[in-house]
């Protein structure tokens, strides 16, 4: 039996699968590492016409391989000197709620429904403990929030949160 409240679960995910090829492959790795590399420059370097490579990274939008072409903003120069890990135990339902909500906007990096010992866990950044100390208490008075755990990032060792690390090969 389908549970009605959750219809974004109801297609498969091996039903939404696009077949890829080499060229497709190549294309991917080659935005990933520079999403505003000219279709020109790749046809170049894949040695195929430029009208293809618009085609194909079309489809690849079309089919949502690509969802959007995004710059990889560095927090730390903008403030956000502090990374915490955040899990979050919910009554009934997901985390998924806290991506839409405004006051949380500015500080969520990613917000994801686990299994395990949490529901939920958010990574965000935050310009210092009080600004995390005030995200942690505005979580706490959600009336879905049973609790919550936070750790604190010490050193980033890789993140990549924009970017393509899957390997084509």
């Amino acid at each position: 039996m389908i549970d009605d409240t959750y219809p974004e679960y109801e297609q498969q995910p091996e039903n939404m699968i696009l077949e890829m090829d080499e060229l497709d492959k190549r294309i991917l790795e080659l935005l990933s590492d520079d999403g505003r590399k000219s279709y020109r420059k790749i046809s170049r370097e894949l040695g195929v016409s430029v009208g293809t490579i618009h085609n194909r990274v079309d489809k690849l939008t079309k089919h949502g391989i690509i969802s959007k072409f995004v710059p990889v903003i560095d927090h730390e120069k903008l403030g956000y000197n502090l990374t915490a890990i955040i899990g979050v135990e919910i009554k009934g339902g997901t985390v998924g709620f806290l991506a839409d909500k405004n006051e949380y906007k500015d500080n969520l990096l990613a917000v994801y429904d686990v299994t395990g010992q949490f529901d939920g866990i958010i990574i965000a950044k935050f310009k210092n403990t009080f600004e995390l100390n005030y995200f942690i208490k505005q979580l706490l008075k959600e009336e879905t929030v049973i609790r919550t755990y936070t750790q604190t990032v010490l050193n980033i060792v890789k993140e990549e949160l924009n970017t393509s690390m899957i390997n084509f090969e």
